[in-house]
Order: C-alpha cells, then sequence, then structure tokens
C-alpha cells in the first residue's frame, strides 16, 4: 500500500473514532435522545452533590462516590451503593459552572461530575496506577432485572434461582466492556417502570463483575488505571430510564448517534452498491461441493436468490467459474481471512497463519518478560498490528494478502477476530503498543478494506466501536456461555476438521447441555440489545461454527430468533446438508427476504414482551414499517399458534411463519 493510501486510511480512522474516550469508543448522546431536563445546575451541600439529569435529579455521596436516583415522580433508588475498598477521606468539592470536582488524597484520584446532555457523567483520574471498583449497581431491593450485551443480548431475572447458582455460569463470572461484551453498557430494570442505563465511555481496562449475594444478582464494575496503557481517565456516565428490557440500548444508541457514531446501511450501500446485496440475504460457509459452480445452481435450482457466500482457507478456495456464477445470481461471495495469526511457515497448519518472512516472528506480540505471546490454540502467536501497520508501506503484507485472497473475484471479505475487541499491549521494542493503538490499528486496516478496497467487510463478534468500518458481523448475535468453549474444545462431543471437505466440527449435530442452552438460547431471557442500537447499520447473525443445524434442539427457536429480529440465518453448507435441510433454509430464506428488505436499513425501534411468562415477543422497525411477532410457548397467543411467527408490513395483510419438521 502506498504512502498516499496509507494516509488516507489514518484520516478515515480518524473519522471513524469520533470523540472516544481512549481509543475508539464514540462520544456523549442525550438520555433519551431529547436533552430535555432540568436547568437548576449543579448543587453542593456538605458532602452532598445534587446533579440534574433527564427525568429527575442523580445524587452523589462524596464521602463513598454511593449514587442516588431522585425521579420526577418522587421515586428514590440506588444507582452505585458505594465505592468498594476504602477511599479515604474527600477534599473539598468545588464547583465551576455545570461541573462539580473533588480529591481522594489518600488514593491519588480525582473525581469530577457533571450533568452533560440529561446524564450524571463521572470521571475519575489516578495520578498512580491502581484500581477502582465502581460504581456497584443493581444493589435496589426493588431492582427486577439485570440488562447485559452478552452477544445480541440478555435480560436476567435478578432474584431468579437459577441464574444465581453455579448452574447459570453468570454469577462470579466478568467480561471485559472492550473484548467481554458487544457494547460497553449495561442496563437495570426496577419495578413500576423505571430503570437506569450505564455507560462505560472508557472500556478499555473495565471489567464488568456479575456477584450475587443473599440470592440477588447485581455488579460491580473494576476499572485499571494504568499509566502505561493511557487509561488513568475512567469515565461512566448514569441515566434514568423507563425500566424497558430495551431502555439502556436506546439511551445506548442515543449516546452514540450525538457525535456521529453510527454509520447506516443505506450510507454504507450508497457507497458501496454491492453491499445491498446483504439484504434479504442468509449467510453461509461453503465446503465440499457448496463451493463449485454446480454447488451455485443447486441453491439457485432451490429458489435461493439472496445469499452472503463464505469459504474457509484450507487451500480449496472458489474458483473464477464459481464466483462468477454466483455474482451472476446476485450473491456475494468472500474468503475467510486473519491477520491476527502467524506461525513458522515450515510447520503452519492453516495457511492465513502463513505469512513471508521475517513476519514470524519479528511481528510477534510479546509480552512485558519479552517473550512471544503464544497464538490462538496454542499455536505460532498473535501478531502486533503495530508491526503491520509500520511495515506496510514498504512491505505491502496486507496489500499482497488481501489481492491474493480476492484473485477469484470476490467482493466481499470476513477478517476475523479485529471487530472483537481481543487487543494486546505489545511489549517489543521494535514495535511497542497500547491497547487503544491496537484498536486504532485495527479500525484504520478494517476502513482500508471497505473503503478504499470496496470490500462489503465482515468481522466476528464485531463490538459497536467498529460499526463504521462493517457491512456485518457473524457471532454478534450469539450470548455465548464460557462452557462452549470448553465443549468445542471436546473433540469427541463436538467434532473435529476431519473428514476433509465436510468436518465434523461444523456438521456433526450437537446437543447442548441443558443449563448452557438455557443460558444462551431459551427466550425468556432474551433481548435484542445489539439490534436496537445497530439494527440499521451493521447485519449481524450468530457464530459461523454455530450453523444452523449444528444444534438440532435449538433451530426451532433459531429460527424464530432471526425472524423476530429481521437478521439472517448464518449456516454451513456441503450437498449433503442441502439434502438434508436444503428445503427448509429455501423456505426460511423466501419468508425472510421481502421482510429484511423491508425493515433492513430501518431501526428497531420497539421490543415488547406480550406475556407475564416472557414467551410472547413483538418488535417494530422504523415507524411501523415492519412489525414481528413470535410464539416461543407451546399454546396459542391471540390467534397465532405456538412455535409461530407472523410478520405485518405496514400497509400490507399478516404473513406467518411455522417452521416444519424442526
Amino acid at each position: 500500500m502506498s504512502k498516499r493510501k496509507i494516509k488516507k486510511a489514518r484520516k478515515k480512522v480518524a473519522a471513524v473514532s469520533g470523540a472516544l474516550a481512549v481509543i475508539g469508543v464514540i462520544g456523549t448522546a442525550t438520555a433519551f435522545g431529547t436533552g430535555t431536563h432540568d436547568h437548576r445546575g449543579i448543587e453542593a451541600h456538605g458532602d452532598r452533590l445534587t446533579v440534574p439529569v433527564a427525568g429527575g435529579r442523580a445524587e452523589v455521596d462524596v464521602a463513598s462516590l454511593a449514587v442516588r436516583a431522585r425521579a420526577d415522580d418522587g421515586r428514590t433508588w440506588p444507582l452505585s451503593a458505594p465505592a468498594a475498598g476504602s477511599l479515604g477521606s474527600a477534599g473539598e468539592i468545588s464547583v465551576h459552572g455545570e461541573k462539580a470536582a473533588w480529591r481522594y488524597p489518600a488514593r491519588g484520584l480525582t473525581v469530577t461530575a457533571s450533568a452533560r446532555d440529561g446524564r450524571l457523567a463521572m470521571t475519575v483520574h489516578a495520578d498512580r496506577g491502581t484500581t477502582l471498583n465502581w460504581p456497584v449497581t443493581g444493589t435496589a431491593p426493588d431492582t427486577t432485572e439485570l440488562q447485559i450485551p452478552r452477544g445480541e443480548g440478555l435480560s436476567v431475572p435478578v432474584t431468579d434461582k437459577w441464574w444465581n447458582s453455579a448452574s447459570a455460569g453468570l454469577a462470579g463470572s466478568q467480561a471485559g466492556m472492550a473484548d467481554g461484551l458487544t457494547m460497553p453498557f449495561w442496563g437495570t430494570s426496577q419495578s413500576g417502570r423505571h430503570g437506569a442505563s450505564y455507560i462505560a465511555e472508557t472500556d478499555i481496562g473495565t471489567t464488568l463483575k456479575f456477584v450475587s449475594t443473599h440470592g440477588r444478582l447485581h455488579t460491580e464494575t473494576e476499572h485499571r488505571f494504568s499509566p502505561k496503557e493511557s487509561t488513568t481517565d475512567y469515565t461512566v456516565t448514569f441515566a434514568l430510564t423507563d425500566g424497558s428490557p430495551v431502555a439502556a440500548a436506546r439511551d445506548y444508541r442515543a449516546w452514540l448517534q450525538k457525535h456521529g457514531g453510527i454509520t447506516t446501511l443505506r450510507e454504507k450501500i450508497a457507497r458501496n452498491p454491492e453491499a445491498g446485496k446483504l439484504v434479504g440475504a442468509f449467510h453461509a460457509y461453503t465446503w465440499g461441493q457448496a463451493r463449485t459452480p454446480e454447488g451455485i445452481r443447486r441453491l439457485r435450482d432451490l429458489g435461493i436468490d439472496r445469499m452472503w457466500i463464505g469459504y474457509d482457507a484450507d487451500g480449496s478456495p472458489m474458483n473464477h467459474a464459481a464466483t462468477d456464477l454466483a455474482k451472476r445470481a446476485g450473491y456475494l461471495v468472500g474468503p475467510y481471512d486473519s491477520w491476527a495469526n502467524a506461525q513458522d511457515p515450515a510447520s503452519a497448519d492453516t495457511s492465513v497463519s502463513k505469512w513471508p518472512a521475517p513476519v514470524w516472528p519479528d511481528a510477534c506480540v510479546r509480552g512485558a518478560d519479552g517473550k512471544i505471546v503464544t497464538g490462538f490454540g496454542g499455536r505460532g502467536c498473535y501478531v502486533s498490528s503495530e508491526a503491520l501497520r509500520k511495515a506496510e508501506p514498504a512491505r505491502h503484507y496486507l496489500a499482497d494478502r488481501t489481492r491474493e485472497m480476492t484473485a477469484a473475484g470476490a467482493t466481499s471479505y470476513f477478517l476475523d477476530v479485529d471487530a472483537a475487541g481481543e487487543l494486546f499491549t505489545d511489549h517489543s521494542p521494535a514495535h511497542p503498543m497500547t491497547q487503544a493503538q491496537d484498536r486504532r490499528n485495527r479500525l484504520a486496516r478494517m476502513a482500508w478494506l471497505s473503503g478504499d478496497r470496496k470490500l462489503v467487510l465482515g468481522s466476528e463478534s464485531a463490538g459497536s466501536w467498529a460499526n463504521r468500518v462493517l457491512a456485518f458481523s457473524h457471532g454478534s448475535g450469539t450470548p455465548v456461555d464460557d462452557r462452549l468453549w470448553k465443549l468445542e474444545r471436546d473433540r469427541a462431543t463436538w467434532g473435529g476438521y476431519a473428514p476433509y471437505g465436510a468436518p465434523a466440527i461444523f456438521f456433526k449435530p450437537v446437543h447442548l447441555p441443558a443449563d448452557v442452552a438455557k443460558a444462551m438460547y431459551d427466550p425468556r431471557y432474551r433481548v435484542p440489545l445489539y439490534q436496537t442500537v445497530l439494527h440499521d447499520s451493521v447485519i449481524s447473525t450468530e457464530r459461523w461454527e454455530l450453523s444452523w443445524s449444528k444444534l438440532p434442539d435449538q433451530s426451532r427457536t433459531r429460527a424464530l430468533l432471526a425472524m423476530l429480529y429481521n437478521v439472517p440465518l448464518n449456516m454451513v453448507l456441503d450437498k449433503t446438508e442441502l439434502d438434508q435441510h436444503g428445503r427448509q433454509i429455501a423456505a426460511l430464506q423466501k419468508y425472510f427476504e421481502p421482510l429484511h428488505k423491508a425493515a433492513a436499513t430501518e431501526p428497531m425501534t420497539d421490543f415488547r414482551r406480550l406475556t407475564p411468562d416472557h414467551l410472547v415477543q413483538r418488535t417494530t422497525f422504523g415507524d411501523g414499517t415492519l412489525t414481528m411477532t413470535a410464539n416461543f410457548s407451546t399454546t396459542s397467543h391471540d390467534g397465532l399458534p405456538a412455535g409461530c411467527v407472523e410478520a405485518v408490513a405496514k400497509g400490507g395483510k399478516a404473513q406467518r411463519l411455522c417452521p416444519e419438521g424442526l
């Protein structure tokens, strides 16, 4: 890549990152998208600070950092319990305009609180490396649910015995705000149409912990202040909501929009019309015959006229004939690639880990001890994005790699890991890098792929910070339970990479353990947080190793969820799969296509649970452009049979789907 193109990519990433607090998470917005709030200003009374917010006031106890909400209707509840651990004595509060500040000298901490766009914004600055466990949320006795953007999203009842037990795998766990959640926020619902939204503007170095105390779940947020990582400023914002299970997601969407943090799919299609082929398309990785012209004709003969087709880097890519036929059929074709791993070329077990010398080992990430950081699956090393960035003007590793991977005419690209938030600190003297720099580098190269190269770009489990450079995400739709990874490593149960052309890891049906299935797929706890924020920006699917037929016990539920959320199914195809499930896949895609064409570029504007058991749910897109109702229960509801979904487009008749044979 030329120096001129590198400069253009850098300019694009500057636009991408907007007003990121540390490296890429986009600036602030109104709590409810309106900015209407009390204009009385901040008031300090002794060790109490009162801050006007939309819908009421927030009261900060300076001695402990406890925060209390006081809604306009008189309702009060704690937004945060006191910070865990001693803060030491607080200094005097100084108020200047819309900001107040004070210090905890013993801890070397300075806190600033402000009324910002209808929210309470609090920034803690540390003079030295330390940690802070705050805010502590969801501790109010009337807190009913906790919303977590794990994958698509969960809303967990805080007093539920199962969710408080080890069986659920949540209590006692934690998730990094930058790499464990798809978006850096969480929410709570209180009884009586009240709730709260919390956004960690500083996601790098911040972890959300899930704690069970006396049979009740709550969260504790830990931030690590590190001068070396540039995380010495930690900002959290608090907003009052109406308590809806997607209220915190609506709040976060407004927060992103305030500073241009969302690029819509309409804009992406206008820049690159090829992205329009995603609308109405299911997604599939192909194997064996499915990659050939014969396989493409088979899909067309089934009546499937929209599809994103990918292929793994296994040495047998789709050739020109298959790619050209797929493009004439209206499909998108894209290779799988990864720029995150390098192995010794003499012994590498996958082509994507082979790089020209001296990437291995010179470009490897190194730990504080100077040793190479071992790569994914215990193989090779993780490649430093900074090393590749510095080498690109002279060596063109990424430009040459992309040219090779798209030589057969592919117009799409799947770049694994880059948008998932897996960030590294590199201690190599040749290419030192913070996690913040790592994310900037990844944004820049994704912007180059989707912008300069005009490729319809996707990545794995994309965090919201990457929405401006991606058209689709494989994996952000899956609320992964950590026990899934252990199960996938059990080759006897899950399947391995044999036989060639139809590896069992993708095709062998698996019955999830009951607790894992409940944590991931029970509709009672699923809520569309990701879609509420990004439906009109990023087309999101489940993980590709969790192809639609891989989990037969969940096939009906997953199909209904896809239709309810207006998102594609993701699958893995070969001849046998098409023989067994081709007609089902075609029927589902035929139902999905016109609905996705109607609403893919519209925001999700409403989500409701219509029954007390939460098993009948409704979504709305745009200004009533499309309404979807799904019945996950075993009994009919308001004329909608069990196991069915119904669509009503504006001005149209109801269209029902009851997936057969699932």
